[in-house]
C-alpha cells in the first residue's frame, strides 16, 4: 500500500477543473455580500457539517473495504 500523497497539486486538477483560489475568495465574500464575518461562519459550519458526514462514514464503513485506510479530520499543515 502506498502512502497518501499530502503535498503538492493534484494532478487530477486541471486548470479548467481547479478554480485560482483569489477567485474562490472573491467568490465566498460576494456570495456573502463582503461580509466576512459570515464568510468565515458560514465556512465554518461547512467544515462541521463534512467532519460530521466523515465520522458517520467512518463508522459504518468497514475496514475491508478501505483497505486499512482511515480518515483523518486534521488536514496536514504546509
Amino acid at each position: 500500500m502506498q502512502p497518501a500523497k499530502t503535498f503538492g497539486p493534484d494532478p487530477a486538477c486541471s486548470d479548467a477543473a481547479c478554480p485560482d483560489p483569489a477567485w474562490e475568495v472573491e467568490a465566498v465574500l460576494a456570495w456573502h455580500d463582503d461580509d466576512a464575518k459570515a464568510a468565515i461562519r458560514s465556512l465554518l459550519d461547512d467544515c462541521r457539517h463534512l467532519r460530521r458526514q466523515l465520522a458517520l462514514a467512518e463508522s459504518v464503513m468497514s475496514r475491508g473495504m478501505a483497505r486499512g485506510w482511515t480518515p483523518r479530520y486534521e488536514r496536514d499543515s504546509l
